[in-house]
């Protein structure tokens, strides 16, 4: 028997110069957070990890800096996730704090400064061998079964410096599977300094943000990066790889990280 996956459904489809047939689709819904009983944001996701998406999500927003800091995480209705958090948080920062999503219209040199002021510079002397960063996509694209099945997910994995991939969640959004990422290994009280951050698709502003936020110390991409997305990294000491396409790579910020 198989079993239900809710981040794909079935979709009637009209194939131009075939039969009618139907089509496996990504799910994409709404999310709502929410800290105690307070709505703080809604995103659009691919149902799946959601207790992760909505910690993480909090983590990367500056909110949550450590385990201890979240009671429980509770599903009060469909597509709602609730983080109750403990005596001392300050609920309301999240709501302070939203800097992240290139949609939300944040950009430039401002924005910059913000986030470098409330994030300290990243000071991880990791180093990792060219050849295990070349690694990543293959290793990354055989841990994607959803995207097999409907070819319109993105994904982000975190490796350690050996290319031992630890951790992958698909999304339909890469904001999203990043804070699933990071949200995973915060509630297990497991360490993201020292490793590499790979993402299937372009290097975004917001994407080296949650990263810098989680003291992420490599963010590596398939695809390009942005102006402001190196810029970033290279103001918090990350260093940011991209177009990430074995035998080649392009080296944007702090590639002293690299051994070639």
């Amino acid at each position: 028997m198989t079993r239900h996956d809710p981040r794909s459904t079935v979709r009637s489809v009209v194939r131009v110069g075939d039969d009618d047939e139907f089509d496996r689709v990504v799910v994409e819904e709404p999310l709502e957070i929410r800290v105690g009983d307070e709505p703080i944001a809604v995103t659009m996701r691919t149902p799946g990890d959601d207790d992760d998406l909505a910690v993480g999500f909090l983590v990367t927003e500056g909110v949550l800096s450590s385990p201890s800091d979240v009671v429980r995480v509770t599903r009060p209705e469909p597509n709602v996730v609730e983080v109750e958090v403990a005596p001392g948080v300050d609920a309301r920062a999240a709501k302070r704090a939203m800097y992240s999503a290139s949609s939300c219209g944040l950009c430039g040199k401002g924005t910059i400064s913000a986030i470098t002021l409330r994030v300290p510079r990243i000071e991880d002397d990791t180093s990792f061998d060219l050849d295990t960063l070349l690694a990543f996509p293959d290793l990354m694209r055989a841990a994607q079964p959803t995207f097999d099945r409907t070819g319109g997910l993105h994904a982000v994995a975190l490796f350690d410096s050996h290319a031992r991939l630890e951790v992958l969640r698909e999304d339909v959004g890469r904001h999203n599977a990043t804070d699933k990422v990071v949200g995973s290994r915060f509630r297990a009280g497991l360490p993201l300094g020292a490793r590499a951050l790979m993402v299937s698709g372009r290097a975004g502003f917001e994407i080296v943000q949650k990263a810098a936020v989680a003291r992420i110390p490599i963010v590596a991409a398939i695809s390009a990066p942005s102006s402001l997305a190196i810029d970033l990294a290279d103001r918090v000491g990350i260093t940011l790889v991209a177009f990430l396409r074995p035998p080649r790579a392009s080296l944007y910020t702090h590639p002293e990280r690299i051994r070639r």
